[in-house]
């Protein structure tokens, strides 16, 4: 994916790429830290072309990164929020060298969800993803109080109506081989929209993982609480079918 090059302060780029302050930055630049194309440099706010001027920290080189796209495996107890007074948030997970301002994550899970979040500071992209017209798949595995049977493949794939009057856009339900085993495709992304759905068929979830968004799987080797950064060509695989 190609990445247009930016004229930035040098203080602007520190501060964005770090996740520090403006002050943080001008205070390594102050202690002589911070080099740009081998020199050391001196001006808060000299210029720096992206993708052209190297710039390091105590020799480390600082990759540009415009926005940052983050793979999260979302444990239980969490909470999709970027501040929450009760309980830990996602974000509070994102190591320290993946944190930037203004991350948030695209798209919620329950609390007692597990599974992929999409974690970004790129607001232009989240609003394409979670907009119903681009229809980003998601998709869910999930475990039932009781067997499922043929007639959920129906009921999901005619668009069911739950609560009595909120209709439901088409969906798919692949049942396995255990039928309280099964996996939920949606194509929008309602108030606990899986677990209504299974209850109004007289059924309840007992267990939830989101596994997929779009055509970008969950990484099966990120243990719970994780998190990887996307890369660049990973993120059209969620405008994949």
């Amino acid at each position: 994916m190609y990445i247009k090059p930016e004229t930035l302060r040098l203080d602007r780029y520190l501060s964005a790429q770090l996740g520090i302050s403006r002050n943080d930055a001008k205070e390594l630049i102050k202690k002589r830290q911070v080099t740009v194309n081998g020199e050391i440099a001196k001006l808060y706010d000299m210029k720096i072309v992206t993708g052209s001027d190297i710039v390091s920290v105590n020799g480390n080189e600082i990759n540009y990164r415009k926005y940052v796209y983050i793979m999260l495996n979302k444990p239980a107890g969490t909470v999709c929020a970027v501040k929450d007074e009760l309980s830990p948030t996602v974000l509070e997970l994102i190591p320290q060298e993946l944190r930037r301002k203004g991350l948030f994550p695209a798209g919620r899970l329950d609390k007692d969800t597990e599974g992929f979040v999409f974690i970004t500071d790129d607001g232009e992209l989240a609003h394409k993803m979670l907009s119903p017209r681009s229809h980003v798949d998601k998709i869910y595995y999930a475990e039932l109080d009781r067997e499922a049977d043929e007639s959920y493949i129906e009921r999901f794939e005619e668009g069911m109506t739950i609560d009595g009057d909120e209709k439901c856009l088409p969906a798919k339900i692949e049942l396995l081989p255990d039928r309280k085993k099964v996996y939920i495709t949606l194509h929008e992304g309602k108030y606990h929209q899986v677990k209504r759905m299974i209850h109004a068929l007289g059924n309840e979830v007992v267990y939830l993982k989101r596994v997929q968004i779009g055509g970008l799987p969950l990484d099966e080797t990120l243990p719970l609480g994780s998190c990887r950064e996307i890369m660049h060509k990973e993120i059209e695989k969620i405008y994949t079918k």
